[in-house]
């Protein structure tokens, strides 16, 4: 009899401390998937902006897009916070499942008003995307960074821009233009994705070919909107 009533409370113990996990998966992967709307949303935005999107053969040669969607101006000074967002890679025509990467510091952190913006980082290297799925990745440290061109197209073999490893872009109140992102920190965001995926963002978007195109049937539309607007 002691040894069933021990064995009961055992289970009922387990159950009771799996409870709190699968509440926290479930609240992880409501927030991916609230994450990817927002980017997806900002996304498609910036591309319909009339002769001020990013240019066409700049994401043609991409090897990853970022945005971070609604990130917040000031906070970084005032409590050390920064904005999340999602990061998608190229394969072949097609783009990957979604990883979730958070954004802080650098020339962001200059800048006070408690003001949003949404930032878009289009990685054109493997350089760029190695350097930004470090533990903790400084833009213009690892990889070179500058102001993005905007327009429909860019002249490529002149515009000494597309040297760089990533350009970056940033839009508030409206206003849409590359902006230098020098001395930015991004890091990934382990928590979502090590709940929604298992794994990290560098297995998701380098290490594990398996994982490129295992998003939940949730979490695709960011990288369906991105392919909307890539040609090739």
């Amino acid at each position: 009899m002691y040894k069933r009533l021990l064995m009961t409370g055992l289970i009922l113990a387990a159950a009771a401390a799996a409870i709190p996990a699968q509440d926290k998966q479930s609240s992880e992967m409501r927030a991916a998937v609230a994450r990817v709307e927002s980017a997806s949303e900002v996304f498609d935005e910036v591309m319909n902006i009339k002769d001020k999107a990013i240019p066409e053969d700049i994401l043609e040669k991409a090897h990853a897009i970022v945005v971070f969607p609604g990130t917040l101006k000031g906070a970084f000074i005032i409590g050390g916070q920064g904005g999340k967002g999602v990061a998608v890679r190229k394969i072949g025509r097609e783009w990957s499942a979604p990883a979730f990467m958070n954004i802080g510091g650098g020339s962001i952190g200059f800048q006070i008003g408690g003001q949003k913006i949404d930032y878009v980082l289009v990685i054109m290297n493997e350089e760029g995307l190695k350097g930004l799925l470090e533990d903790k990745f400084e833009i213009g440290a690892e990889a070179s960074v500058a102001a993005g061109p905007v327009g429909r197209t860019t002249a490529a073999s002149t515009n000494p821009t597309l040297d760089a490893s990533i350009l970056s872009y940033s839009r508030t109140q409206g206003a849409f233009a590359g902006v230098s992102l020098k001395g930015a920190v991004i890091k990934q965001d382990k928590s979502i994705n090590q709940a929604v995926y298992g794994k990290s963002a560098k297995d998701l978007l380098i290490r594990d070919q398996a994982l490129w195109n295992t998003a939940p049937e949730d979490l695709q539309q960011f990288p369906k909107t991105v392919r909307k607007y890539v040609k090739r």
